[in-house]
């Protein structure tokens, strides 16, 4: 008797694996996103992304994105991405804002596919199906990260990225987010400095040289931070204090894309405005 037969909640587990109904179909060519949680993908109606011009402080990075997108939604060729970097700079953001542009001009030409973290196992099943479709995809793996000692994951990864047996189809490139360049942790002191000018590795987990475009993020100036909420609130038309607006930073220990967008929902909210998702 095999060890599932011996543990009475096993049993339960795969009877129900066995009675759950199949995954519906999707069809893929119909939205702008979907989700895929590593057994079924699920559509989302809407790609919720901000205006490109409101991502400031990150004009190099925005138009590497940009321009790799775009070049994928016709068909080109393009590259995986690695944006790494500091926290709340606008990495997701902007993939999803360059994926929502390049929709614009042929919503059939490409899709974004977000991969949860632990749906990881399940890409190749994925990649499978995305293969046998007439559309480009961005795969898309946010905050990804491995634990030390995992050695599984990052192995999987290079493979995808590597031309391995179950490397990514020609249709479809990763674009994957960390705030660590290598991906995985490191050591001691260095582990707490998401951007390390000493970021050497062993090449058994680098991972950020199997990526074209390694894209780093950094915390942005106050003139940027600044910057940034100038543009916010023009666009909806908001009243803001450059004093208050510092302060709100420093209250809460960083400059940044995500701190200023904060920082609008606040004004917007006292105006009684709404603001998009």
């Amino acid at each position: 008797m095999s060890a599932n037969q011996d543990d009475p909640l096993a049993r339960i587990a795969d009877a129900l694996e066995r009675i759950s109904p199949p995954p519906a179909p999707v069809d893929w060519m119909a939205h702008p996103a979907y989700v895929w949680d590593g057994r079924e993908a699920r559509a989302i109606p809407a790609l919720a992304a901000p205006a490109l011009p409101l991502l400031r402080g990150v004009d190099r990075q925005k138009q590497q994105v940009v321009d790799n997108v775009q070049r994928l939604a016709a068909g080109h060729a393009a590259h995986d991405m690695l944006l790494w970097g500091a926290r709340g700079m606008g990495k997701s953001a902007l993939i999803r804002a360059s994926v929502r542009a390049a929709q614009l001009g042929a919503p059939a030409g490409i899709a974004l596919v977000q991969v949860v973290a632990e749906a990881l196992g399940g890409l190749a099943r994925l990649f499978g199906e995305l293969g046998r479709q007439q559309r480009n995809f961005l795969t898309y793996i946010d905050d990804l990260g491995f634990a030390e000692d995992d050695s599984a994951g990052p192995r999987q990864l290079r493979s995808w990225l590597e031309g391995g047996v179950e490397a990514r189809p020609a249709n479809v490139r990763l674009a994957v987010t960390s705030n660590r360049r290598a991906i995985v942790p490191r050591h001691g002191a260095e582990q707490d400095d998401p951007i390390n000018p000493r970021d050497a590795v062993d090449d058994r987990l680098a991972l950020a040289d199997r990526f074209g475009l390694s894209i780093g993020f950094h915390n942005c100036t106050q003139d940027d931070y600044l910057a940034i909420i100038a543009g916010y609130a023009d666009e909806f038309g908001l009243e803001w204090d450059e004093g208050e607006a510092l302060e709100w930073a420093k209250r809460r220990g960083a400059r940044s894309g995500r701190t200023a967008w904060q920082y609008i929902t606040e004004i917007a909210g006292r105006a009684g405005q709404t603001l998009p998702a």
